[in-house]
């Protein structure tokens, strides 16, 4: 798998697949690329699908330095930079939204269009999970901490029809310290003041069932944002993107489709 250096030397890896406009898909927290693999073939007829292991995920390497939502914006450029992308959409789903957010906020010029998908706008004006959610997710039994987060991710019709594996829930090789890092830098986020300032055609995607990340925020994210456009997807849980598929991939195809960014991989250059 192909790898790049980071600025500060961590090995990122890093995945393309299919052709066309350019499209950096980003993850949620403490997940691979793997997260992406329920739907990329939906996005990688008519784009080319970029994604990455975050650090301390996959095969990028796992530092012990602080983890942050400016890093993996950060990697993501250098990403983009490895591949001779100048601009590309985004869709950045969970903490992959927080850092499309920060993305489009601090770069402007290499976002064409953004999709943000069940994210927050993080800090004091974000809807938090309900104390239940909370106690759920941190109970001392491992399996059923995993089995309250499954049923956040996906409705039990859903979950009865395919017993898995499932991609969105983590990646189960990821050290220790990483994993704390990760939940560390997508509690930090904050973008509220910026987002006014986003100049990317926007569409924030959520389902209307979402209680890990409260259906609310995308309301606050639409109406921060100028021009953005919402969708709210009925009965869907967090993972709206994998098990309403049949909804959520056409919709987001549709907001693509005539905003082309300016560049393409056709004739891209990577670093020696």
């Amino acid at each position: 798998m192909p790898h790049f250096p980071a600025s500060d030397g961590v090995r990122i890896a890093y995945q393309v697949q299919g052709r066309g406009t350019p499209l950096l898909l980003l993850a949620g927290q403490a997940n691979n690329h793997h997260w992406w693999d329920g739907v990329r073939d939906d996005f990688s007829t008519s784009h080319t699908t970029i994604t990455l292991d975050y650090r301390g995920t996959g095969d990028s390497d796992a530092p012990p330095t602080p983890y942050s939502i400016s890093r993996f914006v950060q990697d993501a450029c250098g990403a983009l930079d490895e591949l001779g992308v100048g601009r590309a959409h985004v869709y950045g789903t969970s903490m992959g939204g927080r850092v499309a957010q920060e993305l489009a906020v601090r770069h402007p010029d290499r976002v064409g269009a953004l999709v943000l998908g069940c994210t927050s706008p993080g800090g004091p004006h974000a809807v938090e999970r309900g104390d239940d959610v909370r106690r759920a997710l941190a109970a001392q039994d491992p399996a059923e901490a995993h089995h309250a987060l499954r049923e956040l991710m996906y409705t039990p019709a859903w979950l009865a029809a395919h017993p898995g594996p499932y991609r969105t829930m983590g990646d189960p090789g990821m050290p220790a310290h990483a994993r704390r890092g990760h939940l560390t830098a997508s509690n930090r986020h904050n973008a509220w003041d910026g987002l006014p300032g986003i100049q990317a055609p926007t569409l924030v995607v959520h389902g209307s069932d979402d209680l890990l990340n409260p259906t609310a925020n995308a309301t606050l994210l639409a109406d921060r944002i100028p021009g953005a456009r919402l969708h709210v997807v009925p009965g869907a849980r967090h993972a709206y993107f994998e098990e309403f598929r049949a909804t959520a991939s056409p919709l987001v195809r549709d907001f693509l489709d005539g905003r082309d960014s300016r560049d393409s991989l056709r004739g891209c250059r990577r670093r020696p």
